[in-house]
């Protein structure tokens, strides 16, 4: 079974705000993914708007309901961010732990030390009629304190998988994904994925983690798209969360 692609544009808002203007476009970028066949789109709204800006997100999500592709929404528990998953009525809601200063999200929700906190935001998106995820380490021990929660998916945090491919400590890596997976599954849970995904690292993820039914990729396939252009970087990313072994450009 076929990993379903979610691209996220948060790196084409990024690049836009650093000179201003319109220039690039979410919207279009989101529009080519589509076009090139990706699944869905993600946005991660930050506090900040370092990249994604709340008019962004009423944009791609009405783009995603016109063309019947999904919009994933991710981002912590701000208010303002809830409110208007809940007011745009978005596929899917990622719910991501966010420490001060971070670059990127680089660790999952501590269960069941903060299930006070996530439990009443899940319940209030699904009384929504919202799809809801939360991202997690790969730690098959907290996947049914996950569960506890109400969440119906969890997004393994998969980037120690992915700075392991090729070194000595990949195969521990692998397994613990792998075990991971199958503990969500057995708690009831749905799969997701995402964190530094690549041309060379997801075919084999693909292949090897069945439980897998969604990944969020943004960095690599926009960075491989400067070199590709977009619609083949969706394309050959598409072929990847298949399974299939794809041209990868060397920066990878």
């Amino acid at each position: 079974m076929a990993i379903s692609l979610s691209v996220n544009l948060n790196k084409v808002a990024l690049l836009r705000n650093s000179r201003g203007g319109g220039n690039p476009s979410p919207k279009l970028a989101g529009q080519t993914c589509l076009d090139a066949g990706a699944y869905g789109l993600t946005l991660h709204w930050r506090h900040d708007n370092r990249h994604t800006r709340a008019d962004d997100v009423r944009v791609l999500r009405a783009l995603c309901a016109e063309r019947g592709a999904e919009f994933n929404l991710e981002g912590d528990d701000r208010e303002e961010l809830i409110a208007l998953a809940i007011e745009l009525q978005v596929s899917q809601f990622t719910l991501v732990p966010v420490k001060p200063g971070e670059v990127t999200s680089d660790h999952g929700w501590d269960v069941p030390a903060q299930h006070g906190l996530i439990a009443p935001i899940i319940a209030r998106l699904k009384a929504a009629g919202i799809r809801t995820a939360m991202f997690m380490d790969c730690e098959p021990q907290a996947m049914a304190a996950a569960a506890a929660t109400g969440v119906d998916r969890v997004e393994l945090y998969t980037e120690p998988y992915a700075a392991s491919f090729g070194k000595p400590q990949f195969k521990e890596e692998l397994d613990r994904v792998q075990r991971t997976a199958k503990a969500a599954a057995a708690a009831g849970l749905a799969v997701n994925a995402g964190h530094d995904l690549n041309l060379r690292n997801t075919p084999l993820l693909a292949r090897m983690v069945p439980e897998i039914v969604e990944a969020s990729i943004g960095h690599a396939l926009l960075a491989d798209a400067l070199y590709i252009g977009l619609a083949e970087a969706v394309r050959r990313y598409v072929r990847a969360c298949k399974g299939d072994a794809v041209d990868a450009p060397v920066t990878q």
